[in-house]
């Protein structure tokens, strides 16, 4: 088999302690956030259409990717709409846009308010230790138990996954399209010992996690428009949503995604929800793009900043103050920690900054400064902390180099990824979007970008590698997709590594378990090949998707779609396999 290009060669001398470039500073005076910019552009990856002939059509010419076509290529930027699936913007990908000025910022934030959508995959999420009641977890379950009996899926260590009886899984049940009129969100997606949870249109519904069957739905006075990638072990979680249904024409006719919720993924209850004023903005509620989950505070950000509030009972933690006109949130990562991204200073001139913050006070614990030029920055972890920013426009994918800091702010380490060795993305907006990496055991595990495989024709494949977070360098041992296959980290379970390999064509996908030194693969599942699961399973691809395995059992399901009808082929919200009998 060909080989990926190298890994980058270890840093000379020992890593930067402060001072400098990426030195800490006091945290800069001030509340959370006046009015951002609308996004840039975001990368992902268009939905791709049936082959020719049917769902399976002729065999790719030599040549050709195993990948579905349109694999790797961006999406619309985060918060817009996109196209409509099978579509690919005119012109290839867009480069992400610089920052506005904030009266720039407000009138086009107005403009872009017909469609205040939140992208981005949830592909990873990281999992703590579950020090309290209210400790977050993933929001795929990985935290949540296995079966009793069976072995752990992995030699890492600490994981719940089990290695099922038999890793042949059958397509267990397929959600259709919600009956959408325009380019929707549906983010957000979760599993607990009984449901699998999936936001519609102006709901979010409970389906038994076998069948398929509906549990509980919870009906929103307007349409969702984003959801925390977290949620508690008490299994609750926060949602945001419009506060009344869209007209039907007209002017005006949009409405802010200004509501805040948290629901109760057990009993089908909706909590609480609140909105929240700022002087910056008069007495018209904040519009959010996105929100997350840490510890027992919800967070949410803003085109006017940022606000925090009480899981348990909605109370406001902190919200904008008029003293916050130099500043401004560009959003929070959530999980085991809360991360703010924040950039302060007059347009031009600004100051990108890394802040963990107390989740109950929102007061900065630390400054972290990033380099001079960055405009976006994203949070992969928030413990231990790990930054990505694309830094002089060098990434491919919006990421040119991980950032590796301490709990006192310092950096410990850069991991270099320009060019196109990578597979790991993020959106250029949303803080908490990155796909395709995955943090644990101080390490950094990235998944290779695709390459010819040993087989020639057109297979090609790729590897995951881990890199150490103390130091930077590359460590052994690496998972090997096999041919035609694409792996791809989704999450940690304790210290193993839950990847993905996305098939080639004619083939069901793989679930497994990846040791979290070692890197070698235990099998969890193996997707049917049969024309109807293997088409179903296609239409979903990673990166543009939420992909969540527990507990023996994988769904699939979109964040983003265009209007139903819109499309020649059928599409679907969601589908699972599992290997449960």
């Amino acid at each position: 088999m060909s080989q990926p290009p190298p890994p980058p060669p270890p840093p000379s001398g020992p890593p930067p302690q402060g001072g400098g470039f990426g030195a800490p500073v006091d945290p800069p005076p001030g509340g959370f956030g006046p009015p951002q910019g609308p996004p840039p552009a975001g990368y992902g990856y268009p939905q791709q259409a049936p082959q020719p002939g049917g769902a399976w059509g002729p065999p790719p010419p030599p040549g050709y990717p195993a990948q579905p076509q349109g694999y790797g290529v961006p999406q619309a930027p985060y918060g817009y709409p996109t196209q409509p699936q099978g579509a690919v913007p005119p012109g290839g990908p867009q480069p992400p846009r610089k920052k506005l000025g904030t009266q720039a910022k407000i009138v086009i934030a107005a403009a872009a308010a017909v469609v205040l959508i939140v992208g981005g995959g949830v592909l990873y999420a990281a999992t703590g230790d579950d020090t309290g009641k209210k400790e977050t977890t993933a929001s795929s379950g990985g935290t949540e138990g296995g079966k009793d009996g069976g072995k752990s899926g992995g030699k890492g260590g600490g994981g719940t996954e089990k290695v099922p009886e038999d890793t042949a899984s059958r397509l267990a049940f397929t959600l259709d399209q919600p009956a959408n009129k325009e380019v929707s969100s549906f983010k957000g997606s979760w599993v607990t010992d009984k449901a699998f949870v999936k936001p519609g249109v102006h709901e979010l519904t409970g389906y038994d996690r076998d069948k398929g069957t509906v549990l509980w739905r919870i009906p929103l006075p307007g349409q969702t428009c984003g959801a925390s990638r977290h949620k508690s072990a008490d299994q609750k979680t926060a949602i945001l949503f419009e506060p009344a249904p869209r007209a039907a024409s007209g002017t005006g006719r949009y409405q802010q995604c200004s509501e805040v919720g948290v629901v109760d993924l057990a009993s089908g209850k909706l909590l609480w929800r609140k909105s929240v004023t700022s002087p910056l903005r008069g007495d018209r509620p904040i519009s959010f793009e996105e929100v997350t989950l840490s510890g027992t505070t919800v967070a949410a950000g803003g085109l006017s900043g940022g606000a925090a509030f009480d899981l348990d009972t909605g109370a406001v933690r902190w919200k904008p103050t008029s003293s916050d006109a130099d500043c401004e949130d560009r959003g929070y990562a959530g999980g085991p920690a809360l991360v703010a991204v924040r950039a302060c200073g007059t347009y031009g001139n600004e100051q990108l900054t890394i802040q963990p913050v107390d989740p109950v006070s929102g007061r900065p614990q630390f400054s972290y400064k990033m380099p001079k030029g960055v405009d976006y920055a994203s949070i992969v972890n928030t413990k231990p902390l790990v930054v990505a920013a694309d830094v002089g426009d060098t990434g491919k994918y919006g990421i040119s180099d991980f950032f590796s800091i301490d709990d006192r702010g310092r950096l410990l380490a850069k991991v270099s990824a320009t060019g196109d060795r990578f597979e790991a993305r993020c959106g250029a907006t949303d803080v908490e979007s990155c796909s395709n990496v995955a943090v644990g055991n101080g390490r950094l595990y990235l998944a290779t970008s695709p390459h010819e495989g040993s087989g020639g024709g057109y297979g090609r494949t790729n590897e995951i590698v881990s890199y150490d977070l103390t130091t930077g360098k590359p460590l052994p041992g690496r998972a090997d997709a096999g041919e035609g296959y694409t792996i791809l980290p989704l999450r940690m379970d304790g210290n193993a590594v839950i990847a993905y390999k996305q098939p080639p064509y004619r083939k069901g996908g793989q679930v497994v378990s990846l040791d979290g030194t070692a890197l070698t693969a235990t099998l969890l599942m193996e997707n049917p090949s049969d024309e109807q699961s293997v088409e179903k399973e296609r239409k979903f691809l990673v990166g543009g998707s939420e992909y969540l395995y527990a507990d023996g059992r994988l769904y699939l399901s979109e964040e983003l779609m265009s209007g139903a009808g819109t499309s020649t082929y059928k599409s679907y919200l969601a589908v699972a396999f599992t290997t449960e009998s």
